[in-house]
């Protein structure tokens, strides 16, 4: 059986997309090459059932596949921001440390007071 080139509703051709290679394909392109080969199977030769099952599991296998990696780029990318805040709160937990000190040295020092029998000093 020859098929020529088939059209969508829009008039363009399903095979002219400006997707590149197999990769690009996406569950609305599987559903409409399915759509496509069941209206132009003979009707007296139709396509293995066993065919057709395989195929829908691969499908079901790549949307599973497609999912999961999204899933992933979701996590990488919280990873990525929680990276940044630990990074900042680094940052400011250093200046703190840094104020901290400055203000312990500061506070740290002798003491004298004067009492009514002598001078006594306390040293911090």
């Amino acid at each position: 059986m020859t098929v020529s080139s088939v059209t969508s509703g829009s008039g363009t051709s399903a095979a002219s997309t400006s997707k590149s290679g197999f990769a690009a394909l996406g569950q609305a392109d599987f559903l409409k090459l399915m759509t496509v080969q069941m209206q132009q199977q003979d009707p007296f030769n139709p396509v293995d059932q066993k065919e057709m099952l395989a195929q829908m599991a691969q499908f079901s296998s790549l949307s599973g596949i497609t999912e999961t990696n999204e899933t992933l780029k979701g996590i990488a990318s919280d990873i990525g921001s929680m990276s940044d805040n630990n990074d900042a709160l680094k940052a400011i937990a250093d200046k703190l440390d840094a104020i901290l000190a400055a203000q312990k040295a500061a506070a740290s020092g002798a003491v004298t007071t004067a009492a009514a029998s002598g001078a006594d000093t306390a040293t911090n």
